[in-house]
């Protein structure tokens, strides 16, 4: 994130693996957002703890990630988790009532929030990739866009 005009705002990058449609168009087959930084622009760091919501009707037709890497590596974290990451088809993925999803962040999970959570390691900092596989218009028009990742205490 950077300060823009006095706003945060969530770097983002479009990866180049495209598709053609029968048309003959170029579509993007996948978006990554990367994020570094917290809503106050601090670092992330594996021994605070975050909250990071995405808006509901994520628009992918296929699929959906948040997976975390080691800033100092570039590798995915390497946690007690087997996969270091919430998708669309996580097990009992908890969703809000309107259909947005809650996802943290932090060295030990919120109680009751498991599923939605992601382990980190106290000392390191990391970074976050939101991949959107296939995306669709709300993404386009930019009418959906992910929230900030915000620091909780």
């Amino acid at each position: 994130m950077a300060i823009v005009h006095g706003c945060l705002c969530l770097y983002f990058y479009i990866c180049f693996r495209l598709v053609l449609t029968k048309n003959l168009e170029i579509m993007e087959e996948e978006i990554q957002y990367t994020a570094t930084y917290d809503s106050n622009g601090r670092s992330l760091e594996g021994s605070r703890n975050y909250k990071f919501h995405l808006p509901s009707r994520i628009p992918v037709r296929d699929f959906w990630s948040v997976i975390l890497y080691d800033k100092q590596t570039h590798q995915m974290i390497q946690t007690g988790q087997s996969w270091p990451s919430v998708h669309r088809q996580s097990k009992n993925l908890i969703m809000n009532e309107d259909g947005s999803i809650d996802i943290y962040f932090g060295s030990k999970a919120p109680a009751g929030l498991e599923s939605n959570w992601i382990q980190t390691i106290p000392g390191k900092n990391w970074s976050l990739v939101l991949r959107l596989y296939d995306p669709l218009e709300p993404w386009f028009e930019k009418s959906w866009r992910p929230g900030e990742i915000d620091e909780v205490i």
